[in-house]
């Protein structure tokens, strides 16, 4: 029995270092990364010392989480498009996700859709249809293609279509860091201005993503990326280099990048 009990301490030992050993393997990769979370004192402190995050309010008051995996670019439009608009007396009313038992008992005329934009209705004016975001194939150079979600253009066409101005950034390999870091703090410091960025999933889980930027820090050289799939990523400060590795990527047609809005 003694023999017995020796071995099974041994083996809680073993698997107890093996345990440690693993989650500093994985807490070595997060790092190695460079990625800092929001939702630490290190997170906090640089969104408070951070002189480019005068959106953030707007943007944190909107957020929302994609529906479905193939909505991140429609989720991250409706957030911005809602911090830009959401006093315009003309804003959408989406009714698509009320089930039909739950307006039988309204009072006539009483209407609770609330006015703004939805990941659904932002699609209604969009050239890609819902169809297509879902893999309805789609001609793309000739050839018939299946193109889940959205491509850069795509999004922005989308932005443009709802009434906002963009300007589209590819990055390229000719696209230096220090132009894309000066074009992205320049409009974070812009009150009314918004950035949405697409890039490989760089350090963090899934394929490729769509989110809006909410602030940089000088000190670290980081940008807050405003996950919109916290259930798989939450919202991270993420360095320059990696983010920008991140959109230096090709994705079916051309390279990812990122979209800046101006409302003012």
């Amino acid at each position: 029995m003694a023999v017995l009990a020796r071995l099974a301490l041994a083996f809680f030992l073993a698997a107890g270092q093996l345990t440690a050993a693993c989650a500093q393997d994985n807490a070595a990769a997060v790092v190695s990364q460079g990625l800092v979370p929001f939702a630490s004192d290190e997170g906090l402190a640089r969104l408070s010392r951070s002189d480019a995050q005068v959106n953030f309010p707007a943007l944190a008051n909107q957020f929302e989480a994609e529906y479905n995996g193939a909505f991140c670019g429609p989720a991250s439009a409706a957030i911005v498009l809602n911090a830009a608009k959401g006093r315009s007396p003309d804003l959408p009313r989406d009714k698509s996700r009320f089930r039909a038992d739950d307006l039988k008992y309204l009072p006539t005329g009483v209407d609770l859709g609330l006015p703004r934009f939805t990941q659904d209705n932002v699609l209604d004016k969009g050239p890609k249809t819902r169809a297509q975001v879902f893999g309805e194939p789609v001609k793309i150079d000739g050839k018939q293609v299946r193109d889940f979600g959205f491509q850069l253009r795509q999004l922005d066409a989308l932005l443009e279509a709802n009434g906002l101005d963009t300007r589209l950034v590819i990055v390229d390999d000719n696209k230096p860091v220090e132009d894309i870091r000066a074009d992205l703090v320049d409009d974070l410091k812009r009150r009314g201005d918004y950035v949405i960025v697409q890039r490989k999933a760089v350090g963090q889980q899934g394929f490729a993503h769509i989110s809006p930027l909410g602030a940089y820090d000088d000190q670290s050289d980081s940008f807050l990326v405003l996950d919109v799939n916290p259930a798989s990523a939450s919202w991270v400060w993420m360095p320059t280099a990696t983010l920008v590795k991140g959109m230096r990527t090709f994705d079916t047609v051309e390279n990812r990048g990122y979209i800046l809005i101006e409302t003012h």
